[in-house]
C-alpha cells in the first residue's frame, strides 16, 4: 500500500530560483507544499525527510506539517501508480494555486 502526502513548506523556500520557476502562476494567499509517495505512513516519511535520510532539500530545511486533507493512502497501488498519483496531486494543487514541488 502506498501514501500520497503533502507537507507545509516555509514561505522562506520562495526565495529558491527553482523554487519560484516550478510555480509562476502562484496564488499568494496559498502556502508552499511539498508532494511526494511513499510505502510508509506518512508519518514515517515526515520524520524521515526531517532526519535527513531519504529527504527532500526542501522539506529537510523548510518543512512543516503533514496537510491532512491531501495526504491518503492508495490501497492496493503499484509504485508507478503512486508516482501517477503524485504527479496529479502536484498539478491539481498548481492548478489552485499553491506553491508546489515535487519530484
Amino acid at each position: 500500500m502506498f501514501h500520497v502526502y503533502v507537507i507545509e513548506l516555509d514561505e522562506a523556500v520562495w526565495q529558491n530560483g527553482r523554487f519560484r520557476k516550478a510555480n509562476p502562476q502562484r496564488d499568494p494567499a496559498k502556502p508552499c507544499v511539498y508532494v511526494g509517495q511513499t510505502y510508509l505512513t506518512p508519518e514515517e516519511r515526515l520524520a524521515q525527510h526531517r532526519s535527513g535520510k531519504r529527504s527532500n532539500r526542501y522539506v529537510r530545511k523548510f518543512g512543516g506539517k503533514l496537510v491532512r486533507e491531501f495526504t491518503g493512502r492508495i490501497r492496493g497501488a503499484t509504485r508507478s501508480e503512486a508516482e501517477l498519483s503524485e504527479r496529479w496531486m502536484a498539478r491539481r494543487l498548481r492548478g489552485m494555486g499553491y506553491w508546489v514541488w515535487s519530484r
